[in-house]
């Protein structure tokens, strides 16, 4: 089943974060719990993981780009899914 990778709020004060660097590319297969994307926020840099197991189908939100929590980053989807219906 295809699903989004969000912005995590990380604690009570996190509104926002800076995509850092992709630690993976659109097409490359990840898997649940995998560290995904570097974050950096007002505290520190930490690592988002894959919420699934699958392909990285899209990234949505470029490296150095600032977003709210709970942003659709990224989608994964199995080979062949459809995952139209999780881009915002």
């Amino acid at each position: 089943m295809a699903s989004k990778l969000v912005m995590p709020k990380w604690g009570m004060g996190l509104t926002e974060g800076t995509i850092a660097k992709w630690l993976k590319a659109e097409g490359d297969f990840v898997t649940e719990g995998e560290p995904v994307v570097e974050i950096e926020t007002a505290k520190a840099v930490e690592a988002a993981s894959a919420t699934e197991s699958g392909r990285l189908m899209r990234i949505l939100v470029p490296e150095g780009q600032t977003v709210e929590t709970f942003t659709t980053l990224a989608v994964i989807a199995a080979d062949g899914e459809d995952y139209s219906e999780l881009l915002d």
